[in-house]
């Protein structure tokens, strides 16, 4: 049913649920994973000299960190999985990718860091209008 799963995470509560149906998923299909992460260039900017600087640098860091929890724990379960991250508007990138690699699948976090109070966050709302691929949200 699924040969190609992407998990679009930001290490929030629910990103995080929707990374462990992903490795659900490639284990019960035999799919590929892949797991990225999007520093928000739309709400912090494109790297530059001061603070924005500091605020990306430590939102990489963290995006890195997160992915490589997530590689460890795929290899745990004996997963093949591909992570990255990227700079951009996080709907997009993950649109964007999903495209690129013709995804099955696109798994993400019903709500993020940023809309924890709220239904569904503009993140998720974005992907589910913005793509013609199956997105399950969690």
């Amino acid at each position: 049913m699924y040969e190609t799963i992407v998990v679009g995470t930001d290490g929030s509560k629910f990103a995080e649920q929707a990374v462990e149906e992903g490795m659900t998923f490639a284990e019960e299909y035999g799919a590929d994973l892949h797991a990225i992460t999007v520093v928000n260039t739309r709400r912090y900017g494109e790297p530059a000299l001061g603070s924005k600087e500091l605020v990306l640098n430590e939102l990489e860091k963290r995006a890195n960190e997160q992915l490589k929890q997530i590689k460890e724990q795929a290899e745990d379960r004996e997963i093949e999985i591909v992570t990255d991250y990227f700079h951009g508007v996080p709907s997009e990138e993950i649109i964007r990718y999903a495209d690129d690699v013709d995804a099955d699948v696109i798994i993400i976090g019903a709500k993020g860091r940023t809309h924890a109070g709220s239904r569904m966050g503009s993140t998720a709302n974005q992907v589910v209008n913005g793509t013609d691929r199956s997105v399950l949200l969690i």
